[in-house]
């Protein structure tokens, strides 16, 4: 049966870029991994998958491979990889097309050249591939000034699980034609279909950066809100305000406590004054230190990097998406601290005061992390907000719901995904509720 299938994958693409697939511990492996180079190429497969009852796994850098999914092994995995490079890139109207497989590294870099950036931070940008950044909504702590990849997205170029090419959206960002398709696609996790070009809008690379920590005492959660809040009644622009929890805060700064890190992007007078202005607001019992430049931007690059050696460790590690209302970040990594100890868990945490959205990591023995997760997921959840399993080994991910419990609003994503998809042939039971 594997023969037959190389012999009708062969009409698709070269045999030379048809490989013998694997699976690993996180699961969402395949028999073969096939690598496309055109966008013809992944149409043709898809076609074939469609019409042969093949369950496809779509797979860029692979830093996703423990998101979701409770299917270890598909048919056939379609890589990205090669399928990358500039479209087009208007550098007058600040926007760019860029074909999905290209790394998010790759892109900054180029861009670098013609003093602009695309205004977003993921996680592990040296792997992450663009398709999959936007497929995730991936964001990172500057999400405060930069906005989701949503924001970010102009337009999509999309092949359909039967293998028909669509656009949605376009390459211009004043651009108001109707319902925004991109919102469907961003975010799906590749179930609707195989993103091949993404159109986004950019912005120039500041003149000036600088990062801001003001560190306080553990027991200082009151103080914390008091500044925050003033924070953002003020007429301060930080891209990013982020709270590390103390394990955290002592990896990156050395200091055992728990501190906000502030980012501060403009020209150079209006960052000046902005560092003025945090001199003058820090609490009495905090400490406040500054990073310029370079060194700024050298915290964030290596902060990208968080968890980044996931898939080497022996240990069980979870990295968990939290959502609640922006202030209620405290409880959330006062939550983990007590985890910690309660549950012989490794917990590094970080969330956005300006947004209320954390980034959690846990790293234990295998029962103590599900039990972690179940019992921040209840605390949060009491709080109004959701719980997300961004990464975890397969079997551990087939004894918790990764996306919690299905929305109300479950019936329109099912209804969505069988007129799109009615063979489940993409990321089979990969997204909310099973899809």
């Amino acid at each position: 049966m594997l023969t037959e299938l190389v012999t009708e994958l062969k009409n698709a693409v070269p045999e030379e870029r048809i490989k013998v697939g694997k699976v690993d511990r996180f699961g969402n492996g395949g028999d073969f991994i096939v690598y496309p180079e055109t966008e013809e190429e992944i149409a043709s497969l898809l076609t074939y998958a469609n019409n042969n009852g093949k369950k496809v796994i779509v797979e860029g850098g692979g830093t996703k491979k423990g998101f979701g999914g409770v299917v270890e092994s598909a048919d056939l995995i379609v890589s990205m990889a090669g399928y990358k490079g500039v479209v087009e890139h208007a550098t007058g109207d600040l926007t760019m097309t860029v074909r999905a497989g290209t790394t998010f590294k790759e892109l900054q870099t180029y861009l670098a050249q013609h003093g602009q950036k695309i205004a977003l931070d993921p996680a592990w940008p040296d792997e992450a591939t663009i398709g999959g950044i936007i497929a995730a909504n991936e964001s990172g702590p500057k999400r405060l000034g930069y906005g989701s990849a949503r924001d970010n997205v102009i337009g999509l170029r999309i092949v359909y699980p039967d293998g028909t090419i669509i656009r949605s959206g376009g390459k211009v960002v004043k651009n108001v034609a109707g319902y925004d398709m991109n919102k469907l696609f961003i975010g799906s996790m590749g179930t609707l279909g195989v993103l091949t070009e993404v159109t986004l809008k950019l912005r120039p690379i500041p003149k000036c950066e600088s990062l801001v920590f003001v560190s306080f005492p553990k027991d200082e959660e009151a103080e914390i809100r008091s500044f925050v809040t003033e924070i953002l009644d003020s007429t301060l622009e930080p891209t990013s305000l982020e709270l590390l929890n103390p394990e955290l805060s002592e990896k990156w700064t050395g200091g055992n406590q728990y501190t906000v890190a502030m980012s501060f992007e403009d020209v150079e007078s209006s960052v000046r004054y902005q560092e003025e202005r945090m001199q003058r607001m820090k609490p009495e019992r905090s400490q406040l230190s500054i990073y310029e430049g370079d060194k700024a931007q050298q915290f964030w690059d290596d902060f990208s990097q968080l968890g980044s050696d996931l898939h080497e460790s022996t240990e069980v590690r979870a990295i968990l998406k939290i959502g609640v209302v922006n202030l209620d970040v405290l409880h959330v990594l006062k939550e983990c601290e007590n985890l910690g100890d309660s549950h012989r868990v490794g917990i590094e945490a970080n969330g956005g005061l300006g947004h209320g959205l954390c980034s959690v990591h846990m790293t234990g023995a295998s029962e103590d992390v599900l039990s972690a997760i179940h019992e921040l997921r209840a605390a949060v959840i009491e709080r109004g907000g959701y719980v997300i399993v961004k990464s975890l080994p397969f079997s551990e991910r087939q004894q918790i719901k990764v996306w919690g419990e299905a929305p109300s609003y479950f019936y329109l994503l099912q209804g969505i995904k069988t007129k799109v998809d009615p063979n489940s042939v993409l990321n089979h039971k990969r997204f909310v509720g099973g899809i």
